[in-house]
């Protein structure tokens, strides 16, 4: 049985992990690592797509699902990780989109925001979405677009109003790329679906 305390109103989420491939690196300890580092996030990323994906994955794709899984761990022990390794694309393309997620309607949400939080270069986040055949600043968008379309149903505010919360520079601006994605204005889509 293992110990361990929080403080009030906090969370802590637990990743427990066989012993058998960490003899060396561990020696026998507990590890901990806080959420909010780049490190803990792509270990949590990882385990979330393993766990959907799992049952889809071959043999090889079990293994090298657990070889990543593998070296995440080993980050969180050293407190960082080899960005360049390719094997964590998916796992950083993923921390990136859950933290993007969090922060749509920030005007500071940016590639190099991103890396920043994830403490990794522009230039590997770019390569690890490439990997993905996706771009960050295309994922960004498309996002903001789809929380744009989405407040459009669902509420009473102008599309101005809408197009500075998702942070488009102008309405014009909004209006063009939302029209380009979803064959309508936003004037039209709202009235559409009003």
């Amino acid at each position: 049985m293992h110990h361990f305390a929080v403080p009030p109103r906090t969370r802590a989420q637990c990743i427990v992990l066989p012993a058998t491939p960490f003899p060396l690196l561990l020696g026998g300890r507990e590890v901990a690592g806080r959420a909010d580092t780049a490190e803990v996030r792509l270990l949590v990323a990882h385990a979330g797509m393993v766990e959907e994906m799992l049952p889809d994955l071959s043999p090889a794709g079990v293994k090298a699902a657990r070889d990543t899984l593998v070296e995440l761990a080993a980050a969180v022990t050293h407190q960082g990780f080899d960005d360049v390794n390719t094997h964590l694309a998916s796992a950083l393309a993923r921390a990136a989109k859950n933290l993007a997620e969090q922060r749509l309607a920030d005007a500071e949400l940016s590639p190099a925001m991103l890396a920043r939080e994830l403490n990794v270069s522009v230039r590997t986040l770019q390569r690890a979405f490439a990997a993905g055949g996706e771009s960050m600043t295309a994922y960004i968008r498309e996002r903001r677009l789809e929380s744009a379309r989405q407040a459009l149903s669902a509420s009473r505010l102008s599309v101005s109003e809408i197009a500075a919360h998702w942070q488009f520079a102008d309405g014009s601006h909004f209006s063009r790329a939302f029209k380009q994605r979803y064959g309508l204005t936003p004037t039209e889509y709202a009235r559409h679906n009003a």
